[in-house]
C-alpha cells in the first residue's frame, strides 16, 4: 500500500505538473504584457460623438461631457483644457450625465448611448459620483443598457428617476422609468410599457418636481434592419412622483409612432414641447426619414401640461438619430431642433432654418442654453464640443477632446512611419508615429485624406506616397499623398436613393485587403470578392455570391416585416447579405478567406476558381453570427483565426475560432477573454503564437496561439477597439479604438521573445530596436488648450526581465572594444523592467557637461548593453543612427 501510495503521489505530480507550469507562464505573460504602456496620438482636429453635457449652473466655466464611446470628460476653465474623469470603468459608452442641482459635487452618469446607431455600444447601468467625478459608484440597472435621461429632485440629491430604453438588439423587462429615494441603493420600476419599449426621453416641471414627462419608445435593431417604431411609443405624465402615470393623447399623432423629444419651458411648467416621429418609412423613400413627405411628423406643443397639444411644424431630421428639443430657458418662442443640421425658430416652432450651427460639424445630439444668458450655449455633436457666445450665430469649436472613433487603420513604411485610419463621421486621416518637436503629436500634424464615415485605410508597402481610402458602402479612393490628387475606384456607381442595390450589396464597413504577395493586387468585396490586378484601375469578380443571399425584407422585426412601412425603417443598415472579413494567407497567394455579416465563411485554395462553404465547420457557432475578422497564418499552411460578433442578436458572448486545415474543422479558444464582442484580430508576423485581440473594453493578448487571454498593456482607458495592426519593421502594436482615437504600444519585442528560457533565466536583456541620435525643436505658439500627444521616449529603449528580485544590478553600455560609455540606473525587483539610454557619454568625475548635466551625445555606431547581476553578465546590442533626414558625414561629427 505504501508503494502504490508513493507512485500515485509521483503520478499525481508529474500530471499537475504542466498545470503548474502552464500557470505560471501564464502568470508571467501577463506580468509582462502589463509592463508595456500604451501612448495615444491622437487626434483631436475632428472630436466625435457627444451624447450629453451637464453644466454646473451655479459655475458654467465647469461642465461635463458625456460621449458615445469614450467615456466621461470635465472641463473647470470653459473648454480650455477636458480631463478624462471615467476611464477605469467598465464601459466607455455614455448616454446621460446629469448634476444634481442642489450639490454639484454630486453627479450622476447613464451608460449606454441612446442614438440607436448600428454600431452604439451598451453601457451597464447607473453611476454616481459624491466628489464631482474624482471617484464613481456602480449603481445597478447593468441590464437595461442604453440609459437616455436622468433627472434628479431639485432639492435632494439622493431622488433620481431614470429613463432606460434597454436593449437595442432584443427584448428584455429591463426597461422604462425608474426611481431611486436614496441615492441609487433601490430602484423601482415606476413604469413599464412592455419588453420592447423603453423611456427615450425625460423631462421634470421645474417648479413641481412631482411632475413629470416621459418620452416610450419601441425599438429594435437587427442585423439585417431597423424598426423604430410601434403602438408602444408615446408621451407619459405623472403628477405624483412616479407613482401613477397617465399617457397624454390629445391632438398627438394616434397609432404608431417613433422616437419622440421632450422638453419643458423653466419658467412656465405648463407649456412643454415634443419633437414627435409619426411617419413611417416605405421602400424607396431614400435614408433615413425623408422630411419632405413628412405629414404627422415634428413639433407639437402643449400649454396645459400635456393635456392637449398643438402640431405646430412637421420638420424632423432623421428622428432615430436626433430627436432634439429645446426651448430657450428666456423665450418660450425660440427652440432649437438637433439634426445633420440644427434648426432654430424664433415664432414658437411654427418655421424652423437649419442654420443655427453652420459653421461647425453636423450631427447635433446635446444642447444646453444658459439660463442667466440666452446667449451662452454648448453644442455636443458627432464633431465633439463647441461654444457660442451669441445665441447659436457663431460657434467655436474644441479641437483638445481625443475622442476619434476609429473603425479601420493603417500604417505606412516611412520613417518614422505614419498611422492612418477612417473615423465615423469623421472622413479618413493620417499622422506621423513620432515627431522631432518636443511638444510631442499635434493637431496640426494630422492630415485628412478621406471624406464621408471613413473606414479602410491601405498604405502601399513600397510606394509611400500612394494610399487607398475608403468611405461607407465600398466607395474606395486611391490617394496620392504627394499632390493629395483623389482617384474613385469603386467596381460599380453608386448605388440607389435607399442605398441598396440587390445585385451587389456593400457592408458600410466594406473590406478591402492589398495583397501581401503582389503589390498591385487588391481585393475588395460586396456580396462577391472583386479582385484588381492594376491597383484598382479595374476590378474583376472572381466568386459568386458567398453570403446567405437572404431578402431581408422577408424578416421581420417585433413581428413586423422587413418590406412594410415602418418608422425609421432600417436607418444605418443600407444592406443584408455582404461581406466583411476577406483574409489572403501571407504563405500562399492562392489561399483566401471570406466572412459575411450573415455568418457565412468561405475559403478558396486557387486563387478564386473554386470556393467551399465551412460555415457549418464552427461547432457551437450561433448561426448568422457576424463576422469581423479572419486571420490567415504567417505560420503554417492551412492555419487561420476566424472571430465573430453576435451581439447583433442580442448576444454579448466572445467568439473565436482556430483551424489547422483550412477551416474543415475549428476549435474554439478564448479562455480568459470577458463576455464581450471581438472586433479586432491580428497575429504577430513573426511569432505566431502571439494573437491579440480587440472588443468592446479593449485589448487583449494570447502568447498560446489563442488558447488563453490576458489584458494587454497598461494606461489604455476603457474604450472600444476596432483595428489592430503590428508595424512589420518597428514591432509596434497599433490599435484604432472607437471613441479615443489612436494609441501605440512601442516594440513588443518582450512578448514577442517571451519563453520559458527567458522566464527561468536569471537575468534576459529583450532585443534592443534601432535608436535614433536627433535635435528636438520647440514650436512657437503652443498653449495649454492645444492637445499634444507624447513621442515615443528619445534614445534607446532597453527592456529587461529578472527571474526574481536581485541585491544588487548594474546596467551599463560600452563601445565595441568594451570601453564603458555609460552607467544606467536599473530597478532590482522581478519582472520585466525599461530604461531609457538618452545616447549620451558618461560624464566624468569633475567633468563640465554642455549643459543641462548632460554629457556629449555618443556618434553613429554599435554598442553593448551589459546587464550584471553577480557574477552573471547578459549582453545585447544596439545600433545608434543619425537621423536620417540630416545628411552629415561622420567626419563633421
Amino acid at each position: 500500500m505504501r508503494l502504490l501510495s508513493s507512485l500515485l503521489s509521483v503520478f499525481t505530480i508529474i500530471i499537475f505538473l504542466p498545470a503548474a507550469v502552464e500557470a505560471q507562464s501564464q502568470s508571467e505573460v501577463s506580468r509582462v504584457a502589463k509592463a508595456l504602456e500604451w501612448r495615444e496620438i491622437g487626434p483631436t482636429i475632428m472630436g466625435g460623438r457627444v451624447s450629453d453635457l451637464a453644466v454646473v449652473e451655479s459655475d458654467p466655466a465647469v461642465f461635463y461631457v458625456g460621449t458615445a464611446t469614450g467615456g466621461v470628460w470635465k472641463t473647470e476653465n470653459s473648454g480650455i483644457t477636458f480631463n478624462p474623469i471615467f476611464d477605469d470603468q467598465v464601459t466607455a459608452s455614455i448616454g446621460d450625465v446629469t448634476v444634481a442641482p442642489s450639490n454639484s459635487n454630486v453627479i450622476w452618469v447613464g451608460t449606454g448611448e441612446p442614438q440607436n446607431r448600428q454600431s452604439s455600444p451598451w453601457g451597464n447601468g447607473v453611476y454616481r459620483s459624491t466628489d464631482a467625478g474624482l471617484s464613481w459608484s456602480h449603481l445597478g440597472l447593468a441590464n437595461t443598457h442604453h440609459i437616455s435621461r436622468i433627472q434628479v429632485h431639485p432639492r435632494d440629491p439622493d431622488v433620481a428617476y431614470v429613463a432606460a430604453m434597454g436593449h437595442l438588439w432584443g427584448s428584455n423587462p429591463e426597461r422604462g422609468v425608474y426611481r431611486t429615494n436614496d441615492g441609487g441603493q433601490n430602484w423601482e420600476q415606476v413604469l413599464f410599457v412592455d419588453e420592447n419599449t423603453g423611456a427615450i426621453d425625460l423631462v421634470m416641471d421645474p417648479s413641481d418636481p412631482q411632475t413629470l414627462f416621459a418620452a416610450m419608445y419601441q425599438r429594435q435593431r437587427k442585423a439585417w434592419g431597423f424598426n423604430g417604431g410601434g403602438q408602444g411609443s408615446g408621451i407619459y405624465r405623472t403628477t405624483d412622483g412616479g407613482e401613477n402615470w397617465v399617457e397624454l393623447t390629445e391632438g398627438l399623432p394616434e397609432g404608431e409612432k417613433g422616437r419622440i423629444g421632450l422638453d419643458v419651458y423653466r419658467r412656465n411648467g405648463n407649456f412643454l414641447c415634443a419633437l414627435v416621429e409619426a411617419d413611417a418609412r416605405v421602400p424607396g423613400q431614400g435614408f433615413g426619414q425623408n422630411s419632405d413627405r413628412t405629414v404627422r411628423n415634428g413639433v407639437y406643443c402643449s400649454m396645459d401640461r400635456g393635456q392637449s397639444w398643438e402640431h405646430r411644424s412637421t420638420t424632423n431630421n432623421r428622428p432615430m438619430y436626433y430627436s432634439q428639443i429645446r426651448i430657450d430657458p428666456n423665450d418660450p418662442e425660440r427652440m432649437y431642433l438637433g439634426g445633420s443640421s440644427m434648426y432654430r425658430t424664433s415664432d414658437g416652432g411654427r418655421t424652423f432654418t437649419p442654420d443655427a450651427a453652420a459653421d461647425v460639424h453636423l450631427d447635433h445630439h446635446a444642447l444646453w442654453i444658459n439660463p442667466d444668458n440666452s446667449d451662452h450655449m454648448i453644442l455636443g455633436s458627432d464633431g465633439g464640443v463647441s461654444i457660442s457666445w451669441d445665441r447659436s450665430d457663431n460657434w467655436y469649436q474644441f479641437r483638445n477632446l481625443p475622442l476619434g472613433q476609429f473603425y479601420e487603420i493603417g500604417v505606412d513604411m516611412r520613417d518614422p512611419y505614419h498611422v492612418c485610419g477612417g473615423l465615423q463621421d469623421n472622413g479618413s486621416w493620417c499622422a506621423p508615429s513620432d515627431t522631432r518637436s518636443n511638444q510631442g503629436i499635434r493637431t496640426r500634424d494630422w492630415y485628412n485624406v478621406g471624406s464621408g464615415d471613413g473606414f479602410f485605410t491601405v498604405m502601399h508597402p513600397s510606394n509611400t506616397s500612394l494610399m487607398f481610402a475608403e468611405s461607407q458602402g465600398g466607395n474606395l479612393i486611391r490617394v496620392n499623398l504627394e499632390t493629395m490628387e483623389r482617384t474613385r475606384m469603386r467596381p460599380i456607381g453608386r448605388p440607389d436613393a435607399d442605398d441598396e442595390m440587390p445585385e451587389l450589396r456593400w457592408n458600410w464597413d466594406t473590406p478591402v485587403v492589398l495583397s501581401s504577395h503582389d503589390e498591385s493586387t487588391l481585393y475588395i468585396g460586396s456580396n462577391l470578392l472583386f479582385r484588381s490586378s492594376d491597383l484598382g484601375q479595374s476590378f474583376t469578380a472572381i466568386s459568386g455570391d458567398l453570403t446567405w443571399s437572404v431578402d431581408r425584407d422577408t424578416l421581420s422585426i417585433m413581428g413586423v416585416p422587413g418590406g412594410s412601412a415602418q418608422m425609421s425603417r432600417n436607418d444605418g443598415q443600407s444592406s443584408y447579405g455582404n461581406l466583411t472579413a476577406i483574409a489572403e494567407s501571407p504563405l500562399n497567394e492562392a489561399v483566401i478567406y471570406t466572412g459575411a455579416d450573415d455568418g457565412r465563411v468561405h475559403v478558396t485554395q486557387d486563387s478564386g476558381e473554386t470556393w467551399t462553404d465551412i460555415t457549418d465547420r464552427l461547432e457551437g457557432l450561433p448561426r448568422y453570427a457576424y463576422v469581423t475578422r479572419i486571420v490567415a497564418s504567417h505560420g503554417q499552411d492551412g492555419e487561420v483565426f476566424a472571430a465573430f460578433d453576435n451581439h447583433r442578436n442580442d448576444d454579448f458572448n466572445s467568439y473565436l475560432y482556430h483551424s489547422e486545415n483550412f477551416g474543415q474543422d475549428w476549435r474554439r479558444i478564448g479562455s480568459g477573454l470577458p463576455a464581450s464582442s471581438l472586433n479586432a484580430l491580428a497575429q504577430h508576423p513573426d511569432n505566431a503564437e502571439l494573437l491579440f485581440v480587440g472588443n468592446e473594453v479593449g485589448v487583449y493578448v494570447s502568447a498560446d496561439a489563442g488558447v488563453t487571454w490576458v489584458q494587454m498593456g497598461s494606461g489604455l482607458p476603457t474604450v472600444p477597439v476596432d483595428d489592430i495592426k503590428i508595424h512589420p519593421r518597428e514591432n509596434d502594436l497599433i490599435i484604432g479604438t472607437h471613441g479615443r482615437g489612436v494609441w501605440i504600444i512601442d516594440d513588443i519585442s518582450p512578448l514577442e521573445h517571451l519563453s520559458t528560457n527567458v522566464m527561468v533565466a536569471n537575468a534576459h536583456i529583450f532585443p534592443i530596436r534601432r535608436a535614433t541620435s536627433f535635435n528636438p525643436y520647440t514650436p512657437q505658439g503652443w498653449t495649454p488648450g492645444i492637445f499634444a500627444a507624447p513621442n515615443p521616449p528619445s534614445g534607446a529603449r532597453i527592456r529587461y526581465h529578472l527571474s526574481s528580485d536581485v541585491e544588487e544590478l548594474e546596467l551599463r553600455v560600452t563601445d565595441a572594444t568594451g570601453k564603458l560609455v555609460r552607467k544606467l540606473d536599473a530597478q532590482v525587483a522581478s519582472g520585466v523592467h525599461e530604461v531609457i539610454w538618452d545616447l549620451r557619454l558618461q560624464l566624468g568625475s569633475g567633468e563640465e557637461s554642455a549643459g543641462g548635466g548632460l554629457g556629449p551625445r555618443v556618434l553613429p555606431g554599435a554598442y553593448i548593453v551589459e546587464l550584471v547581476t553577480g557574477a552573471d553578465i547578459v549582453q545585447s546590442e544596439v545600433s545608434v543612427r543619425m537621423d536620417p533626414r540630416v545628411k552629415i558625414g561622420r567626419r563633421e561629427l
